[in-house]
């Protein structure tokens, strides 16, 4: 899935549970599930081949930036109005102690701990494990409607519940 789609899930699972005994593992969790749902995202077709690495790192940055601005629309932190007003006014401290950022963070983990493998091509001992799991679960299409119509409800859906 989208980082979009990750990041979303971790913070409304964060923001519900507030607990981080209880939202880390439903976090992390969440992730495998969404990725077992068939769908589309910037690495599709990186392990075929028919993407570029350089390519997929590029949509992956903006695909990034998009999730931390979707996480902090549904969850402001204080009465900052943009991501400008945090950096401008000191906010990367209330961002740290905002719990639907970690959230958002271990949501998108497991994708974090791919991206050695994924785009360097170096892949840490510590992780293979958990990337060849990752990876057995992960059921991406190259269908780009099909693939974000899932997407698109879940986060919707986020939305409304948040």
């Amino acid at each position: 899935m989208l980082s979009i789609a990750h990041a979303a899930t971790g913070a409304f699972l964060a923001a519900k549970l507030q607990n981080p005994i209880l939202f880390i593992p439903a976090a992390l969790l969440a992730h495998y599930a969404e990725d077992y749902v068939k769908h589309w995202d910037v690495g599709t077709g990186l392990t075929n081949g028919s993407r570029k690495r350089s390519h997929a790192f590029i949509a992956e940055i903006g695909d990034l930036a998009l999730a931390g601005m979707l996480v902090l629309a549904m969850y402001p932190v204080g009465g900052f109005s943009s991501v400008w007003s945090y950096v401008n006014m000191g906010g990367i401290t209330a961002l740290l102690h905002h719990t639907p950022v970690w959230g958002a963070f271990f949501g998108l983990l497991p994708d974090f701990m791919e991206a050695p493998r994924n785009f360097l091509k170096k892949e840490p001992l510590l992780l293979r494990p958990l990337n060849r799991f990752h990876h057995a679960v992960h059921r991406s299409i190259p269908n780009v409607v099909r693939g974000l119509a899932p997407q698109i409800v879940l986060v919707a859906l986020l939305w409304i519940f948040r």
